[in-house]
């Protein structure tokens, strides 16, 4: 097989053979003319997955919808979480996230309220792999909950949860339960939201025992920083090599070590530049710090195609669902061997 490599940004591209095995959508109609910002996790009753869909974002109609794989095919969305506070108050809700506790309930993780800078964090379970929900729970002042990406269980039993704020600065700090989201702590702010804006990290396992962070920026590049305590002190963000058009990045340690990320490879001087979210891609690293092109999930120009997530489930298959063009839910999944 020949290959052909182009070197660009630092990121290595290859015309290999393509890794995707599967690509769909979650469904084709729906009550709601817009969704976004998908999350994905595997359950013992299979793949569940959740996103926000409505009239619009930020529009008071929008409400966390769900669906799951049955018998091979997805079932019909259902909303599961809304913001209605009476008959005549109903605020949107944002970006769920999914995360099944080993051997205990789903926890649906989201948001309401009016704006990033303004809402506050909420959550939900569910006892029967997503088919149905407990009644919401509202998290502390102060705390959100994974703000966009999956939280990671460390070997202690602390469930780390990637979260950020826009109310000051775009600045990321972490969360932290023992409880499965009963009580909480957080950090301070790794960064001061000047020097670098980020929002919505990613966390990964180092092979040296170190956690690292990608972060979504408006530095026209993803970030990173690294801890070496569990998450509770981060070094100071800097730059990758992989470019960021200020759009929401995912990623996940494989379980041979390899890191890998879904992110638009669009940077400043790019044809598109000015917030554009196509083409959408994948790479895979071997340290976290050298990257190399694994997949194109979509390249039409002047589209959206953002918002991934990604996960690696327990027969080796990356699955990745994201945002396609505002109007549906992509799912894809990928053979990394």
């Amino acid at each position: 097989m020949k290959y052909l490599l182009v070197f660009c940004a630092g990121i290595l591209f290859s015309a290999a053979q393509s890794p995707i095995v599967k690509s769909e959508f979650i469904y084709e109609n729906a009550p709601f003319p817009s969704c976004h910002a998908s999350s994905l996790t595997e359950t013992p009753n299979g793949i569940v997955a959740a996103w926000f869909g409505g009239t619009a974002e930020r529009d008071p109609d929008v409400g966390i919808w769900v669906s799951r794989i049955e018998n091979g095919k997805w079932t019909t969305p259902v909303e599961v979480a809304n913001g209605v506070e009476s008959p005549k108050k109903r605020y949107p809700t944002w970006n769920p996230v999914l995360f099944q506790m080993p051997g205990a309930e789903l926890i649906l993780f989201y948001k309401v309220g009016p704006s990033p800078s303004t809402w506050w964090g909420m959550l939900k379970r569910s006892f029967d792999g997503g088919k149905t929900w407990s009644a919401a729970e509202k998290l502390p002042d102060g705390i959100y909950g994974p703000i966009k990406n999956k939280p990671e269980l460390l070997s202690d039993g602390t469930l780390l949860c990637p979260t950020s704020s826009e109310d000051n600065g775009w600045r990321v700090h972490f969360e932290m339960t023992k409880d499965a989201g009963k009580t909480w702590t957080k950090t301070a702010a790794i960064n001061d939201g000047k020097e670098f804006s980020a929002i919505q990290p990613s966390i990964l396992f180092t092979k040296d025992g170190q956690l690292q962070i990608l972060c979504r920026s408006k530095n026209s590049y993803v970030l990173e920083a690294f801890s070496k305590d569990n998450g509770k002190t981060w070094s100071a963000l800097k730059p990758t090599t992989l470019p960021n058009p200020n759009s929401g990045t995912d990623a996940v340690t494989l379980k041979d070590g390899r890191q890998l990320i879904v992110y638009n490879h669009v940077g400043k001087g790019d044809e598109f530049w000015g917030g554009s979210r196509s083409p959408l891609n994948v790479a895979i690293s071997a340290d976290g710090k050298k990257w190399s092109s694994l997949a194109v999930l979509e390249n039409e120009p002047k589209m959206e195609f953002s918002y991934p997530s990604v996960i690696q489930t327990s027969d080796g298959k990356v699955h990745i669902t994201y945002t396609w063009k505002r109007k549906k839910v992509r799912y894809v999944v990928l053979d990394v061997k």
